[in-house]
């Protein structure tokens, strides 16, 4: 016969099971982590990160990629953020449970599941042809904003939807309108976790290379228009590695690509942290 554990038992087995996928997914996190900053950080120095590249990247530095990335990163966030945050308040605070709010809700899920590869072919078809604005910086980063799109949006509705009821009805109590209520109330409560999905969906963008292959162009200098081909880091990486260019270089690309994104959501997370304690201290 079968022994059954007791419930004592299944209870440290189900501790034990759940503390060992946590400990294996960070050790997982590290290697890969620290296998790229192993074989990348040799390779980055002052000149590496502030000079051009030489000879399609087999030498020199990646100045140019760093501006790029950064550029492009921005404006799919600044364009991203004001849809996503949008769309979030209309959902949770006016749009009640039709049709309409289904056919969005199913519009976004189904938006964040296709395959980046798929954005670039629509980036390049839209953007790049349709609309002529050509392999250029706004190009790639209006693709990467409709990437960025529904995890902004979605992570902005949960936020909006925990901040208490009480919160609103007190502001509504007090003679506030509607909007009022939300733009000095609800949205101020709800920043740290509409930040947390502007965070996700910048690293998102700023990691992101398929949904830029065919958009952004892949020119070496610094952009200095919107309509100026570039070269973001990714993709800067992608060819250095698949094209055999200088494996050290990609690693060295690589090292810097994790750690912009790691310094970014710790900077981020440490503002977000403090907004909240500022916030409950009040």
């Amino acid at each position: 016969m079968i022994k059954i554990l007791s419930p004592n038992n299944s209870q440290k087995v189900m501790n034990a099971v759940l503390w060992g996928s946590g400990l294996f997914t960070i050790f997982i996190l590290i290697v890969i982590i620290g296998y790229i900053l192993f074989e990348g950080l040799p390779v980055v120095n002052l000149n590496f990160l502030l000079s051009d590249p030489i000879d399609s990247g087999r030498s020199g530095g990646i100045f140019p990629m760093i501006v790029s990335t950064f550029y492009v990163t921005f404006i799919a966030v600044v364009v991203a953020t004001p849809l996503g945050v949008g769309a979030a308040v209309f959902l949770s605070e006016y749009a009640g449970e039709s049709r309409l709010v289904k056919l969005i809700r199913f519009g976004s899920e189904t938006l964040a599941s296709i395959p980046s590869i798929v954005f670039g072919l629509f980036g390049l078809a839209f953007f790049v042809v349709f609309l002529g604005l050509g392999w250029s910086v706004i190009s790639g980063a209006l693709t990467l904003s409709f990437m960025a799109l529904p995890t902004i949006l979605r992570t902005a509705e949960v936020s909006i939807e925990t901040v208490p009821q009480a919160y609103k009805e007190g502001s509504l109590a007090l003679g506030a309108t509607k909007w009022q209520t939300i733009y000095k109330v609800v949205l101020p409560a709800a920043i740290p976790g509409i930040t947390t999905g502007i965070i996700l969906g910048m690293a998102r963008a700023m990691e992101e290379t398929a949904a830029i292959l065919y958009t952004v162009g892949a020119a070496l200098s610094v952009p200095i228009s919107m309509f100026d081909p570039a070269r973001p880091l990714p993709l800067h990486l992608y060819i250095l590695a698949t094209e055999g260019i200088s494996l050290p270089n990609a690693y060295g690309t690589a090292a810097v690509l994790v750690i912009l994104i790691l310094g970014i959501t710790i900077v981020t997370n440490t503002l977000v942290e403090r907004y909240t304690k500022k916030m409950m201290g009040r």
